[in-house]
């Protein structure tokens, strides 16, 4: 069914996505080129002030290649293939490790390995990047490299025994006694937020690399996703040991909503009929649990748990992955609640979230609206890629 009619006469917000797609993008290329040291910058502070010597993170410059070759994709702008094919070769010259395959997680500033790890999430997003950069520029050696991190992952993280993925390995591929993705996360082996983002870039890398073997992996992960992730109130649980017992109650709205629509995606991709009817009630009952998080104003609160809202601030992503989540839900459902809920929540970010003076979307603001500037404007875990992929899934669905 065709919902793009209907949201087409809605053309100012269509208007105003291309508008904050640009500006998402100005700012990046305009601010975070490093021309001294290469590739790009390590970080821009809450205020706005670059930090020339930061350290550069492999989800940033990854998520930079993804960003910058979907958005090439869509608007056909030059400058956006210069600056994808920045990020990629930066990331085969210094990410890439090249005796033991993988990518580092950390580099200093003159793109010397720093933190040389091997987390299983940041090789996810490697292959994400590679595969859309792969779509802009089809040299055999773009798509192997991605190819060969796929293969690096079921070699060495995927969990013969109790199925699942295994969380992070040394810079060998040896266990890791601390596994930890970030200071927020537990210690724990097996992780909804790695397993989603294997999900993402597997789907990613099948459509453009239409292998057997890794399709059967795509319907592992979506398996294991909702036999062990999803939980009997909808929401994802966040954290396991290797034999799949769980370490925490808590839950991301944002996630859960994220999810619901990555696992469409993937779904879709493997074109399989009876994944497809399976995921699509569930996907949709993720969204109405991660509207449990929702506030009056259209801003999705951080986290919760079963006795109710344990964080009521209202980060960047979470606004973004919504607008996505809750587009997929109305056009599974037709539905009206949702699309009137995707207007709150736009509206809710350009009134709150949006930095208007220097552009980009500040890290978060609380419940009663006052903005942190004490988290990152660009670094590590502050990219192009919630924002700029809302705004792209959020016109293709339109028409765009």
């Amino acid at each position: 069914m065709d919902h793009h009619i209907n949201l087409k006469s809605n053309g100012f917000i269509r208007k105003e996505l291309i508008v904050e797609l640009i500006n998402i993008m100005d700012y990046w290329s305009q601010n975070m080129v490093d021309e001294l040291n290469g590739g790009f910058y390590g970080r821009i502070d809450g205020r706005n002030i670059l930090q020339k010597d930061a350290e550069k993170g492999v989800v940033l410059n990854s998520r930079i290649l993804w960003t910058f070759s979907a958005a090439f994709n869509l608007f056909k702008d030059p400058k956006y293939k210069k600056i994808a094919e920045r990020a990629y070769l930066y990331i085969i010259e210094h990410f890439l490790d090249k005796q033991f395959g993988g990518v580092y997680w950390m580099l200093d500033v003159k793109g010397t390995p720093l933190v040389t790890k091997k987390q299983i999430y940041a090789q996810a997003f490697a292959i994400y990047g590679l595969s859309e950069y792969y779509k802009i520029n089809e040299d055999p050696s773009v798509l192997s490299k991605a190819v060969n991190l796929f293969d690096l992952i079921e070699k060495h993280a995927f969990d013969p025994i109790e199925n699942g993925y295994f969380e992070a390995f040394s810079c060998e591929w040896s266990p890791l006694k601390d596994v930890r993705l970030s200071e927020k996360d537990l210690n724990a082996q097996k992780t909804m937020n790695t397993h989603l983002h294997i999900l993402e870039a597997y789907t990613n890398l099948y459509s453009v690399w239409k292998d057997e073997n890794l399709k059967g992996r795509l319907r592992n992960l979506i398996d294991v996703l909702i036999e062990y992730f999803v939980s009997p109130s909808n929401h994802f649980n966040l954290f396991f040991d290797e034999t799949w017992r769980s370490l925490s109650n808590d839950f991301s709205y944002g996630h859960d909503i994220e999810g619901s629509w990555l696992l469409v995606e993937a779904a879709e991709a493997i074109e399989d009929k009876n994944v497809i009817k399976k995921i699509k009630p569930i996907a949709v009952e993720m969204v109405d649990a991660s509207l449990e998080g929702m506030d009056n104003d259209g801003g999705l609160m951080n986290e919760g748990n079963s006795k109710g809202i344990i964080d009521t601030d209202k980060h960047w992503w979470p606004q973004a992955e919504a607008l996505v989540g809750l587009i997929n839900a109305w056009q599974m459902t037709n539905n009206k609640f949702y699309l009137d809920q995707v207007f709150k929540t736009w509206i809710f970010i350009k009134d709150s979230l949006i930095d208007r003076e220097h552009g980009e979307w500040f890290w978060k603001v609380s419940k009663e609206g006052v903005i942190s500037f004490e988290e990152d404007k660009a670094g590590p875990w502050k990219c192009p890629y919630h924002n700029g992929r809302a705004m792209m899934e959020c016109l293709k669905r339109l028409g765009y």
